[in-house]
């Protein structure tokens, strides 16, 4: 693992990308910054972080054994290695929010954005960026966030925790190696948020409706169950689920 220290960077994600344009990068070189100025969630948000108060890293992984259609596995395996980290840390009440939140309770404590690499219209490598609410107490005007101290009262120690996610991260990846996406998605699937619940959505057009999830497809769409037993699929761009 080549790892780079920043002390303050626009985007730990998008200084990765640069550099992987620039030059050949050591798969799973991985930038972490005490301070981002521009850091991004899903969707273009901005996800906003005290200085030195948090995890935030990005992670440069290869992926050319893939298909383009099975790329979303590799957001389901950056959500499980993160998920059985803080499991292991022993994290209350831990869920995945699709496509890739970890939550503790209904709290958000970690966001992963993942960007892929196009060569030759095959995608070659991603980025995963991760930023992980440690330390962090106040929350002002970011609701449904929390952190590690603010859940168990406890100081944990970021780099431990980033080697944590890492190895996880390592375990995981042999199981895309050998093409076991079944088992993936049933163990993602197995700690989705509000699944198999009476939840409320928000759709493309502000419009509210009411719904069941049950699980995901083979590309990562969010399937939820509707009035009158209808399976309907829905991308990020589609669906907003309600807290």
């Amino acid at each position: 693992m080549n790892l780079i220290k920043l002390d303050a960077i626009d985007s730990t994600n998008r200084y990765l990308k640069e550099l992987s344009s620039e030059k050949d990068m050591e798969d799973y070189t991985i930038v972490v910054a005490d301070f981002q100025t521009d850091g991004r969630g899903q969707m273009g948000a901005n996800w906003v972080s005290e200085s030195g108060k948090n995890l935030m890293f990005s992670l440069f992984k290869q992926i050319g054994f893939l298909n383009n259609e099975e790329n979303f596995y590799v957001s389901i395996i950056a959500s499980l290695a993160v998920f059985k980290a803080l499991q292991q840390m022993n994290i209350p009440d831990l869920k995945i929010k699709w496509p890739n939140d970890i939550l503790s309770g209904n709290c958000k404590i970690c966001g992963i954005l993942v960007e892929t690499i196009i060569k030759k219209n095959k995608i070659k490598a991603v980025i995963i960026g991760i930023g992980l609410n440690v330390s962090q107490t106040d929350f002002e005007n970011v609701p449904n966030a929390s952190s590690l101290l603010n859940i168990t009262g406890t100081v944990y120690d970021k780099e431990e925790i980033l080697f944590k996610i890492s190895e996880y991260f390592r375990s995981y990846e042999s199981m895309l190696l050998n093409k076991k996406f079944n088992r993936l998605k049933e163990e993602y699937e197995q700690h989705l948020f509000r699944k198999d619940k009476p939840s409320t959505f928000k759709d493309k057009s502000e419009g509210l409706f009411m719904g069941f999830i049950k699980g995901i497809s083979g590309q990562g769409l969010l399937q939820v169950l509707l009035e009158d037993n209808i399976l309907q699929e829905f991308d990020l761009k589609e669906i907003k689920l309600l807290y």
